[in-house]
């Protein structure tokens, strides 16, 4: 497939974007759509994995046949063997007549079954056999049906890794992949084709709607490149449709396009530390939850340095239990995995920080909570933790937990101020 061939065929199924690995999915899917051989698309929520099949159905000598795409993550596991090889009547609960299955519908067609990966097991052996021999039975039958359908799957998961896991069947898979098209990830493609797809979904979405256009000034452009696009294409256009809805004024008010930088565009790009970072099991109200990004990088720090303690104290477990000197168990859980004790308040001088953090808040390491701890609370209990370890220093504290020291002096008066 030359240049303009690819071109055409971008252009007819509304496909943006020049990334080398985009043009080789699209040439493949154009190069085995003649045959009969049954493809799987793999790639990451949001690729746009849609495009492939409707490409091989239209290439194909099937295009005239029924084109059924049907999302297996979306149907009942009770009720998917029914909706793909129908039922016989009073097969089940519910079934008051004789229904066609999407194998049956799409007889002379091509089904494309997305998000293979989460067919039951006893869906995944009826699939078998349809692949192999065009053969299978409705539900509530014992005729044998036959259809001549080609299928295209696709799955968003590691497909190798469930049949390690026993998720999904090692003979499916093997026969599934006879040729696999792998749509690579927005963050995997040329920085141009996000720009190039920003600007396509914004002037659609203004269009449609009456408004004007907007554009991106240069800074804009490097943060919105920046940016990995965990939702790939489908977060894009949300993004790109929610900058122009709101900061795009009615069409033929003002003048010219409006342009847009990069401290506007950052009010629509998630904070991706802050989505990693745990919530509370119900909704903050007041101070809570407003709690600033330092309070919530504390918490992301302590946790990950907990898991490295745990990671430790486990690896010193093993080797007690090998004959090395052992380590006791009360002293290991008080003072980390290094087993020494925490300071007393008379070591600490009763002064400095941590004395003033003790006057506003008695504590008890035996004393079970009565009742959930916020991230807030969790928060004020990490700082004081790190005081008593580091006997006060509120420097050494801050360093140990990755924050400032600002932030533990405003903690301390906040103690003060209640």
């Amino acid at each position: 497939m030359d240049a303009q061939e690819l071109q055409t065929l971008k252009n007819k199924y509304d496909i943006i974007g020049n990334d080398a690995a985009l043009s080789r999915a699209l040439e493949t899917a154009a190069a085995v759509a003649p045959t009969n051989l049954t493809v799987l698309i793999t790639g990451e929520s949001g690729v746009g994995k849609e495009k492939i099949p409707q490409i091989i159905h239209q290439l194909s000598r099937r295009r005239t046949g029924k084109y059924l795409a049907i999302n297996c993550g979306a149907i009942p596991s009770g009720t998917i063997n029914a909706e793909l090889f129908g039922h016989e009547k009073g097969s089940f609960t519910g079934a008051i007549g004789e229904r066609k299955g999407y194998f049956e519908e799409a007889n002379g067609g091509t089904l494309f079954l997305d998000e293979i990966g989460e067919l039951p097991k006893e869906t995944q052996a009826l699939l078998l056999r349809v692949l192999q021999n065009g053969e299978y039975m409705k539900v509530g039958s014992s005729k044998v049906e036959k259809t001549d359908v080609r299928v295209i799957c696709a799955t968003n998961v590691n497909l190798s890794y469930a049949v390690a896991t026993g998720k999904f069947r090692e003979d499916l898979y093997y026969r599934l992949n006879a040729i696999e098209i792998r749509m690579p990830a927005l963050r995997e493609r040329t920085k141009g084709d996000i720009e190039l797809l920003f600007r396509k979904f914004s002037s659609d979405f203004a269009e449609q709607n009456g408004l004007g256009k907007i554009s991106l000034s240069h800074e804009a452009i490097r943060l919105l490149t920046g940016y990995r696009w965990p939702g790939n294409i489908r977060q894009l256009k949300n993004v790109a449709e929610a900058v122009t809805g709101i900061e795009s004024r009615p069409a033929g008010i003002g003048a010219g396009r409006i342009e847009i930088g990069p401290e506007v565009l950052a009010r629509y790009i998630p904070n991706e530390q802050d989505s990693m970072l745990p919530a509370s099991a119900t909704p903050g109200t007041g101070s809570e939850s407003s709690m600033s990004s330092e309070d919530k990088q504390m918490i992301f720090n302590a946790l990950l340095k907990l898991k490295r303690e745990v990671d430790d104290l486990k690896e010193q477990l093993k080797n007690t239990t090998s004959g090395t000197a052992a380590i006791s168990p009360a002293r290991a859980y008080t003072g980390g995995v290094t087993g020494v004790e925490p300071p007393s308040n008379s070591a600490l001088g009763g002064g400095g920080a941590e004395a003033e953090w003790q006057e506003q808040e008695e504590f008890s390491e035996t004393q079970a909570p009565t009742e959930p701890l916020s991230i807030r609370k969790a928060s004020d209990g990490l700082i004081r933790k790190a005081l008593e370890r580091n006997q006060g220093n509120v420097k050494a504290a801050a360093k140990e937990l990755g924050i400032s020291e600002r932030t533990i002096y405003r903690k301390i008066a906040e103690k003060k101020g209640k």
